[in-house]
């Protein structure tokens, strides 16, 4: 048994295999890290105070909305392209993209540290703003480094890595704040940590890139790029719809908004990280399989949305009832009007969750020029409900602008895909509604009977998957079958 645990965990074995042992390793890094990094975001939260959070969240937002171009999609090309190019071909992709990236960290830093002050709208943030890119810089290093550690299939160096830099920011935040409450003694404990775990990766990489380093091409920057404007792109689009939020709520309202939006923010990160693993996790796979057996790609694309919609229906019906109740308990009473926008933005998931995994089937066939348009339609959408809805309803209307926007886009991107490789899933989802919204039912009784909601939960989970055992949901085999280790091996 022990042998085909650690089979299972540390060996590339077959393509069902590794894509669910790099799902096991990818959620393992991003809940374990988050979980671990929860402790000081929570603490940091509270001892802060909704002012002073609100100040560093909207450092962070500000620089990463003024440096759109620090990572133009080159992680992702990255990992597409090692997937299926030979040794050699991998080190000179490697090679060329880190100088690439080394010239976009620094000129995202200068932007970071010259540019962004001119747009700051709240006291106190604009001191921050060196720090922050010191943070963000470490960060884009740290993901490249761990881009490459995907693309070789190698999650479980990633989680490692991940982990590491996630448990020394929750050791400096604790020691940061026990001498200075403050948004700057914060930021300095972000900046450490960050900065040990770029040198960690680097340390895991440092074999390969010592290797790859003489391998630079010249003529890859312009293919490389051709293929990476597009993201740039869609990153700036991106930011309209995940960071616009928080800077209009600075514009219109108080510093105490920026962070109790952000705090929700926080939590619905949390469940948004499902659907980033399992696209993570299946992206080598269905690269090698697009254009190449699109019946194989298709029957593996409607299995995976199969794997998100057993996640985002419950998660999206479950969260809608108790987001005030889990706000109140993570952040504090002083986080509580935060309530009904986690509310709101937990029903999104029911869009968000499977537009990540289609994204990254259209990126594995290569039109990622096509997701340019429904990116447009997600920000530019989202910017127009938030100056249309936050002077009147605030951080909920921010919230109901996300979701109008995520829908808007999503049906775009859905049709998108359906020109590609036609697909059908809808039928198929049966089951799982029926089971969600028997648990829903439940997770209302318990709360409307005033059950505590770390009661609430463990009883509504074990409640959702006994249903999908009643009614023989058949992805519950499959999850079984994905990790079953060959007995030869």
């Amino acid at each position: 048994m022990v042998k085909k645990i650690k089979d299972f965990l540390f060996k590339n074995i077959s393509a069902k295999q590794t894509v669910a042992k790099n799902t096991v390793w990818l959620s393992i890094s991003s809940y374990g890290g988050r979980l671990i990094k929860a402790a000081i975001v929570i603490y940091g939260a509270r001892v802060l105070s909704t002012s002073g959070y609100g100040v560093f969240s909207y450092a962070v937002t500000l620089a990463g909305f003024v440096s759109l171009f620090l990572d133009p999609g080159i992680n992702s090309i990255l990992i597409r392209e090692t997937a299926k190019a030979s040794e050699e071909r991998k080190m000179e992709i490697f090679s060329t993209m880190f100088f690439i990236k080394a010239a976009l960290v620094a000129g995202g830093a200068l932007v970071i540290i010259f540019v962004a002050p001119f747009f700051s709208t709240l006291p106190g943030a604009v001191a921050l703003l060196p720090l922050v890119a010191v943070i963000l810089s470490f960060d884009t290093f740290r993901d490249f480094f761990s881009a490459l550690l995907r693309a070789r299939e190698k999650m479980e160096w990633d989680a490692v890595i991940f982990l590491f830099t996630n448990i020394a920011i929750v050791t400096f935040g604790f020691i940061f704040l026990s001498f200075s409450t403050s948004a700057r003694s914060f930021t300095w404990a972000y900046a450490l940590g960050t900065a040990l775990g770029a040198a960690m990766a680097l340390i895991f990489v440092f074999p390969y890139l010592k290797e790859s380093l003489s391998h630079f091409s010249a003529k890859l920057i312009v293919p490389i790029l051709s293929s990476a404007w597009p993201f740039a792109v869609i990153g700036a689009l991106g930011v309209l719809l995940t960071n616009t939020d928080i800077l209009i709520i600075s514009w219109m309202r108080s510093a105490s908004d920026v962070g109790i939006y952000s705090a929700v923010i926080r939590v619905v990160q949390i469940f948004y990280l499902i659907p980033a693993i399992i696209q993570v996790g299946t992206l080598p796979a269905l690269s090698r399989l697009a254009k190449k057996d699109d019946l194989r790609f298709r029957m593996a694309f409607e299995k995976t949305l199969g794997f998100v919609f057993l996640a985002s229906i419950p998660l999206a019906l479950g969260g809608a009832i108790l987001g005030t109740q889990v706000m109140t308990l993570v952040f504090g009473a002083a986080y509580h009007a935060g309530g009904t926008a986690l509310t709101v933005l937990m029903v999104s998931m029911i869009f968000d969750f499977p537009a990540s995994v289609i994204a990254a089937a259209v990126f594995a066939y290569d039109h990622q020029k096509g997701l340019i348009i429904s990116s447009a339609i997600a920000g530019i959408a989202n910017v127009a409900f938030d100056l249309l809805l936050i002077p009147h309803f605030g951080i909920v209307g921010s919230a109901f602008a996300t979701l109008g926007a995520q829908i808007l886009s999503n049906w775009y991107l859905w049709g998108m895909m359906k020109r590609i490789n036609p697909f059908k899933i809808l039928p198929s989802l049966g089951k799982i509604f029926a089971a969600s919204a028997t648990m829903a039912l439940v997770t209302a009784l318990l709360f409307f009977a005033g059950v505590p909601v770390i009661v609430n939960v463990p009883v509504s989970i074990v409640v959702y998957f006994a249903l999908l055992w009643v009614l023989r949901e058949p992805l519950l085999g499959e999850v079984k079958r994905m990790m079953i280790v060959p007995a030869h091996v």
